[in-house]
This record gives structure tokens, sequence and C-alpha cells, in this order.
């Protein structure tokens, strides 16, 4: 029996059809309510996996980067070359005891972790890994990319008020600081391509380029201010100041251990992983290349813009914070505004 949903309920976005499993009747999904439950079970479960796995070997890399540029061998003994190591870090997390200062806002402490974690999963609804994967192809797709992850910047600074810390409280008062100002040009770089693609949808992002040139060509100040922009948003080196461990013990997750602290980072993680997969949506084309399969050229893009920012943490020191804001307010943002001007010329000349 069909379920009739309302008009404003719509769970076509629940899709399996692009899997071309003949052996799976797709549509038993939409025409049972448990079906639709056990479909989005599937999607959630695979996506924090995914994030969860990545994770993982985003830590490895890291240590084993870190210790290569300055001369160390990073983790040796825990499974050949170490590659155990993050995985006995997870089981420490997990067992670890979960400490609450007791005059924190028992809510508020407990909250803040899934409102930095959960939107910056929820940002892979919209990035397309291939034509036609996408797990939901909205028409307001990169809206929905720039507004979900931007609860974080929430999340960050309940975490340091909830914490009644003042180190905490700074850390998150920095955090939400740099967000907002550095959303400001990081989303009118956005804005540029939408002006070419002509089109608020992710999956349109890449017909766009298979139809004219790689996007990162045609701007390339649009890329350097996402690139910058971004590693501003989620916290990277050289733009950590809101845990500057120097100045505030480790900022707004001072007083967070555990799996509670781990969330934190699986957070910063999975919103470098998804705005790196968007950046190569945006500028290189998604999965578009000769021989190998969209995914794989997908996957391999991604993966140097990640290798990129690795890298970057173990070689640049970090800003102050007044030179943080500066660099936002006086440089970055009249910069985004002359580039919307150059897109605008770029749009009437190319297309």
């Amino acid at each position: 029996m069909e379920v009739n949903w309302p008009g404003w309920l719509d769970f076509d976005w629940l899709d399996l059809s692009w899997l071309e499993l003949p052996w799976i009747d797709t549509n038993w999904f939409h025409d049972n309510w448990y079906g639709l439950l056990l479909l989005g079970f599937f999607w959630g479960v695979l996506v924090f996996t995914m994030v969860g796995a990545l994770t993982a070997v985003y830590v490895y890399v890291e240590r084993k980067v870190s210790a290569r540029i300055q001369g160390r061998l990073g983790p040796m003994e825990t499974g050949p070359h170490g590659l155990l190591q993050t995985l006995v870090d997870v089981v420490k997390l997990a067992v670890k005891e979960d400490v609450r200062p007791a005059a924190a806002d028992a809510l508020a402490f407990r909250l803040a972790p899934l409102l930095v974690v959960v939107p910056a999963v929820m940002a892979f609804v919209v990035v397309p890994f291939g034509v036609p994967m996408v797990i939901r192809d909205l028409n307001v797709g990169i809206l929905y990319f720039l507004a979900v992850p931007s609860i974080t910047g929430v999340g960050l600074l309940l975490a340091g008020w909830a914490s009644y810390d003042n180190y905490s409280f700074l850390g998150g008062l920095r955090a939400s600081a740099q967000f907002i100002s550095y959303e400001i040009p990081r989303t009118l770089s956005v804005v540029t391509v939408v002006m070419l693609t002509g089109s608020l949808s992710s999956a349109r992002l890449i017909e766009a380029q298979a139809d004219t040139t790689w996007f990162v060509l045609l701007l390339p100040l649009s890329f350097v201010i996402y690139v910058v922009t971004t590693l501003a948003e989620v916290n990277r080196v050289p733009f950590d100041i809101p845990e500057a461990e120097s100045e505030l013990v480790a900022g707004f997750h001072t007083e967070y251990s555990g799996f509670r602290w781990s969330l934190f980072f699986l957070g910063e993680y999975a919103a470098l992983t998804t705005a790196s997969a968007f950046a190569v949506a945006l500028f290189f084309g998604g999965g578009l290349g000769p021989v190998l399969p969209p995914v794989v050229w997908f996957v391999l893009k991604t993966a140097v813009i990640i290798f990129f920012a690795v890298v970057l943490r173990f070689t640049l020191p970090r800003f102050r914070q007044d030179q943080l804001m500066a660099l936002a307010w006086k440089y970055f943002l009249p910069l985004s505004l002359v580039n919307l001007l150059l897109a605008g010329l770029i749009m009437k000349a190319v297309f």
C-alpha cells in the first residue's frame, strides 16, 4: 500500500536508484513508512561511518606528515608503521571518564559537541560525488552547504559559555567572532561561482564546468579566498586562535574530555572534508577527468586539497587575534567585493 505523504514532507531525496542494483526494489522504501525509516537510518550510518573512518586516516596522515616535516618518525610501535595507533586512541577516548565541571550548565554542555559535529556531517547531503551520486540534489544545494555548517559557530560559542570557565568562554567568543568575520568573504567567493553557473544546484556545478572549463581557471581569486576563509572557519592553523594552547589552555573545549572531546575534532575534520569536497565541485569540475571513474577523480582531487591543509598546519605560525580580524575585514572583504565585479565581467565575456 502506497503511503500518501503531505506535499511538504518530501522524501524523494532518500533514493537508492543510482546504485543500479536490480535485486533491490527501491520503490518499496518509498511505499512504507518503515522503509523510509530504514533508508534514512542507512544513510545516517553510512555518512557517520565514512566521516569516522576518514577522521582516523587524517589523524594518522597528520602525525606522519608532521613527523616528516620535523625530522621525526611519528607513530611506529602500534601496528606496522603505527597504523593502529589511531584505533587505540579511539578506544581510549571511548572508555575515558566523561568529566563535567560542577558549575557548568549540564544541558548546554552536552548539547554543544552535537551542534559542532552534526551540521558538519549533514553538509555531505549535497556534495556531488559523481553524477548522479549525490544524496540530495537540492535546487538550493549551494545555499544549504553555506547555511547548515554555520550552526557549528553556535556550538563552539555554547561550549565555551556552558563550561563556566574563563579560558573556555574566551575561546568560544573568539570562535564566533572568527566564524562571522570569515563567513562573509567566503560566501561572496561562492556567489561568483553561482553567477557563472546560473543555479544553486550542486549537481549543476559539474554540468556547467563540463560545458566550459574548470572555474578555478576563470575565478582563481575566488578559489584563493575560499580556501583561506575555509581554513579560518574550521579553525585550522594558522587560524586556530579559538583553541590557542599558549594563551587559552585549549580554548572552548578546555573542560571537555573523553568522547565529548573527540566530537569536536570529529566535527573539525568533517567540516574540512566537506569544505574540501565542495571546493572540488565549485572549482575543479567535481569528478570530471579522463580514464578513471568520476568518483575516483573526485576523491583524488579532494585528497590533494586536504593534504595541502595538513602541510600548511605544520608550516605557518599562528596569527594574533588582531591580525586575524584585520585580515578578514580590511583585506578579504574588500577583495571579495572587487572579485564580484571581476566575476561579472568574466560572465559577460565568456557566457
